[in-house]
């Protein structure tokens, strides 16, 4: 039996995660692999670190990448803080809200939730009922971008909640980092994690995590071991810690961190702020588009994630036909829902370097199209159009 080298077709990703990762990132990822303990590479650690911190607008001398995708990020911020019997009060407005529930569970922390429907963003109200009557609440919890509806909280207000009634809090920032307004330390957040795969422009398997000085003490002054060996924060610091001297803790990604550098020198050279302003940019030309084809968006308008834009599904259309065409016909994926709205949305993603303006002209022509020849009365050229309009004003 003979065997051949894999060559993948190429795509335009624009679904939840990952997204396209740029040309620059993928020749980074090529160089030459050395020691995780060489020199050099202890240096570019030290560089990923201060890129880390600009990325996520923050001083916290515990910055680093963990190894693994985003969830082992939620994992190492929720099992490093929490103790058996802790309670920590977790909002949910969606699957990965959900997530966050079910790890601090594990951890044998007492879980109070505080539930908002899917496809809004989490309401502050709801937060401080449940902290007035939580006096022994240690820690909160939330999702800054849920992923699954494309819904974004207030983060500011959120962690300025959780600090009047003295509790830490834990920031899922997966899809917000490098595509919506962060800033770490201006908003008071303490234990932080996202992901390489989605604003980046990266490749997936990092989990950038932040921790302030609070959540750093938390950590160094429990009673009870981490659970997990691999993501205890006390172990790793000696490896990811400052300066020359490392402790050998695990074999890094080292090809992995390649890219990551690239990425964040991509971000850096953009400015962070200019990121956040093609984001939304590609947004509000995508949300024109789809105006004029009829399409719903199930988030309020000021509560939407510019990155990730979750949509109906019009009566009569087969969703899952509509975005196998889409891949199959025009090399373009999206995703589908999740949990409560499978079947009823499709989710659209435009994150880092899916973010381009070519991008949206090429998915609406295609989506209108499509849509047409499911029968309704739609025009993929108008909507194009549109956002043409839309991006050149």
């Amino acid at each position: 039996m003979s065997s051949a080298a894999f060559i993948p077709p190429r795509r335009i990703l624009m679904g939840p995660g990952p997204s396209d990762v740029a040309p620059r990132v993928l020749e980074a990822m090529a160089c030459p692999t050395i020691g995780h303990l060489d020199p050099a590479f202890v240096g570019l650690m030290d560089e990923i670190k201060r890129l880390l911190q600009y990325a996520f607008q923050t001083e916290n001398s515990l910055t680093m990448p963990v190894s693994g995708p985003g969830t082992a990020g939620m994992e190492t911020c929720v099992v490093n803080l929490l103790e058996p019997g802790d309670t920590i009060v977790i909002c949910q407005n969606g699957v990965f809200g959900n997530r966050l529930k079910a790890m601090a569970e594990r951890a044998r922390a007492t879980v109070v939730s505080v539930k908002d429907p899917w496809g809004r963003a989490v309401d502050p109200e709801n937060l401080e009922a449940a902290l007035k009557a939580t006096p022994k609440a240690r820690y909160v919890a939330f999702v800054h971008a849920e992923t699954s509806t494309g819904a974004l909280s207030d983060a500011e207000t959120l962690a300025h909640l959780a600090r009047r009634y003295d509790c830490l809090t834990i920031v899922d920032t997966v899809t917000s980092l490098g595509g919506s307004r962060l800033q770490v330390d201006a908003w008071g957040l303490d234990a932080v994690y996202s992901g390489t795969q989605k604003c980046l422009s990266c490749t997936p398997g990092l989990s950038p995590i932040t921790m302030s000085g609070r959540a750093l003490s938390v950590v160094q002054s429990r009673t009870t071991p981490v659970q997990s060996w691999f993501m205890d924060v006390g172990l790793v610091i000696g490896y990811w810690g400052s300066g020359s001297k490392r402790t050998y803790h695990h074999t890094a990604p080292i090809n992995a961190l390649y890219s990551l550098h690239e990425a964040l020198c991509m971000l850096k050279e953009e400015g962070v702020e200019n990121a956040w302003v093609r984001h939304r940019r590609n947004h509000d030309a995508l949300q024109a588009g789809l105006e004029v084809l009829g399409i719903q968006f199930i988030v309020p308008r000021e509560e939407r994630i510019p990155q990730l834009n979750a949509v109906k599904v019009p009566d009569g259309i087969d969703e899952a036909r509509i975005r196998q065409r889409l891949l199959d016909e025009w090399q373009i994926e999206i995703g589908s829902g999740l949990g409560v709205l499978a079947g009823k949305i499709w989710r659209i993603g435009l994150m880092g370097y899916s973010s381009r303006s070519d991008n949206v002209i090429a998915f609406l022509s295609a989506f209108g199209n499509l849509l047409a020849d499911e029968g309704l009365s739609v025009s993929g050229r108008e909507a194009a159009q549109e956002a043409q309009r839309v991006l050149q004003a």
